[in-house]
């Protein structure tokens, strides 16, 4: 039985319907008897994917072959980078040894003599003197064509006019370079060249070697302790010729090197 209401519905007057019954939903689907035997067997391209994703090599190339049908047969190397295995991705993995590289010993010799080459100033200084006389070069051409005649060159006078170490007076010249040297240091040729002289200069110079370079062109060597060379001996740049002192005209061991052109000296920086 139904009732009208105000705004014209119907509304049921008798007992409500009872609920319907739920679905019964069975726990378990029949299973497909060759379900798990396909699981067991990987298609061509899915062997390709595997193999791509453990090693690394060739992945793209052999998801393409796989892609258009082709039979892709991969060799591995016995030795070669460590593969990604399930070891690999636990952080378990060591690495094998590499092979030792061994590399045969070099000696370096940083004698002076040893280390002339073709490219050495003596034989910019030979080319030098060959093409012009020596008293036509300019400083700018000279520069660097002479050896430093000690291992370390600290200059204790320079060359032109100065006071006198030993007597006071003022404007006196002093023909070369001072370079300070404890007694006994090595004291080098600065080119090759003839030993002209070789014992005790009387102005002051005490032991003193002189050695002629060719064309006009010497350099001279005072206040020497002891001298190696003799008159007439042929050297080459970079030889020991004598070792310093403090013989002569002298208030300390030290080096008195001198340049000559054509008999004048000249400053020895310009072909240092």
């Amino acid at each position: 039985m139904t009732t009208q209401t105000v705004r014209g519905r119907r509304r049921a007057t008798g007992p409500a319907p009872e609920p319907r019954p739920a679905a019964v939903v069975l726990d378990e689907r029949p299973r497909d008897a060759h379900r798990e035997a396909r699981r067991g067997r990987r298609s061509p391209f899915r062997q390709v994917t595997d193999f791509a994703a453990v090693s690394g090599v060739g992945q793209k190339a052999g998801i393409a072959l796989a892609a258009t049908g082709l039979v892709l047969t991969v060799t591995v190397p016995a030795t070669g980078p460590v593969m990604a295995t399930d070891a690999a991705r636990s952080g378990s993995v060591s690495a094998a040894a590499q092979p030792e590289v061994k590399a045969p010993a070099a000696e370096i010799n940083f004698n002076r003599t040893a280390v002339t080459t073709k490219g050495d100033p003596d034989s910019k200084l030979k080319q030098l003197l060959s093409a012009q006389s020596v008293g036509s070069i300019t400083r700018a051409a000279s520069a660097g064509s002479l050896g430093a005649p000690l291992d370390a060159m600290v200059t204790a006078s320079p060359f032109g006019y100065r006071v006198s170490p030993i007597t006071g007076a003022v404007g006196e010249f002093h023909r070369g370079q001072d370079y300070a040297a404890q007694c006994g240091t090595p004291v080098h040729a600065a080119a090759s060249g003839t030993v002209t002289f070789s014992g005790w200069h009387p102005y002051g110079g005490g032991n003193r070697v002189v050695i002629d370079h060719g064309n006009g062109l010497e350099t001279t060597y005072n206040h020497l302790s002891s001298s190696d060379v003799h008159v007439g001996q042929q050297v080459s740049r970079g030889d020991v010729v004598a070792m310093s002192g403090t013989t002569g005209a002298s208030t300390g061991c030290h080096l008195h090197f001198e340049v000559m052109v054509n008999g004048e000296v000249v400053d020895p920086l310009g072909w240092l």
